[in-house]
């Protein structure tokens, strides 16, 4: 029969193990740019990820529920209809998208469930 201390080592490393298993296994997506996504899209449609850019001005269409974002050199059409959109959607505004990337036509549409904006500047005029 083991001893008592070494058995309770033993259990503590199991736990440790499942708990190291656990954490890689649950890690987050990395958030990737309008660029990075645009550049090879077709790597990249039909899956889940997280994007941020910049809201194209004049781009936020409330009655198709669409915006335009945009990084330094590619853009990509969001489609907010099922998402859920804190508030500060605006043009010009650094935003962050959780969704699926799809092929619709000649173009790659980003069908967010979850968009979140950065909070406006106390220093904004």
């Amino acid at each position: 029969m083991l001893a008592r201390r070494t058995r309770l080592l033993i259990f503590g490393g199991i736990i440790t193990i499942i708990f190291i298993g656990v954490m890689i296994l649950n890690s987050p997506e990395p958030t990737r740019t309008v660029d990075e996504i645009m550049k090879s899209p077709e790597s990249y449609e039909g899956k889940e990820l997280a994007i941020r850019g910049e809201v194209l001005d004049g781009s936020i269409d409330n009655e198709t529920l669409t915006f335009t974002l945009h990084g330094l050199n590619e853009q990509i059409i969001i489609d907010f209809s099922s998402a859920s959109v804190s508030n500060g959607l605006d043009d010009n505004r650094t935003v962050y998208a959780k969704g699926i990337l799809i092929h619709d036509g000649d173009k790659y549409i980003f069908e967010a469930d979850i968009i979140k904006t950065s909070c406006p500047s106390k220093y904004e005029e």
